[in-house]
C-alpha cells in the first residue's frame, strides 16, 4: 500500500502541474474565447477546422490529462469531433521532448517528412471522424 501512494504521488508530482494548466486555459478560454469564435475556426465538416485543430495541437499539448479540460470547453462550445481527434492526434506526437529525440535520430530531412506525414495523417483521421 505504501508503494502505490508513493507511486501516486509520484504520478501526481510528475503530471498535476500540466492537468492544472489545461483547466486554467479551459477556464480561461470558457471566459475570453467567444464561442461562436471556437465554432468558426473548430467547427462543421470542414477540412479548415481539422487542420487547425491539427496545427493548435502542437504547441498547446503538455499532456492529455491537461488537454481533456481544454478539448471538453471547446466540444461544448462547437468544436466537431474530427477537430479533436486531430488535436489529439498531433499533440503526443509532437510533443516537445519527442520531438527533440526525433530530431536527433532522424536528422533534418526526416524529421521534416515525420511532422508533414503527422499533419496529414491527422487531417485524414479528423476527417473521417467528420464524415463518420
Amino acid at each position: 500500500m505504501i508503494r502505490y501512494l508513493l507511486n501516486v504521488l509520484r504520478n501526481i508530482r510528475a503530471t498535476g502541474l500540466y492537468f492544472l494548466f489545461g483547466i486554467l486555459l479551459s477556464a480561461l478560454f470558457q471566459r475570453y474565447v467567444p464561442q461562436d469564435l471556437v465554432v468558426r475556426v473548430f467547427g462543421g465538416n470542414e477540412a479548415w477546422g481539422v487542420l487547425m485543430a491539427a496545427t493548435i495541437g502542437v504547441p498547446l499539448y503538455a499532456c492529455g490529462g491537461g488537454t481533456i479540460p481544454l478539448l471538453q470547453q471547446w466540444l461544448w462550445d462547437g468544436m466537431s469531433m474530427g477537430s479533436a481527434a486531430a488535436f489529439m492526434i498531433t499533440g503526443p506526437a509532437t510533443k516537445i521532448t519527442n520531438l527533440g529525440a526525433l530530431k536527433i535520430i532522424m536528422g533534418w530531412k526526416r524529421f521534416v517528412l515525420y511532422l508533414i506525414y503527422v499533419m496529414l495523417y491527422s487531417l485524414l483521421c479528423g476527417m473521417a471522424v467528420n464524415i463518420l
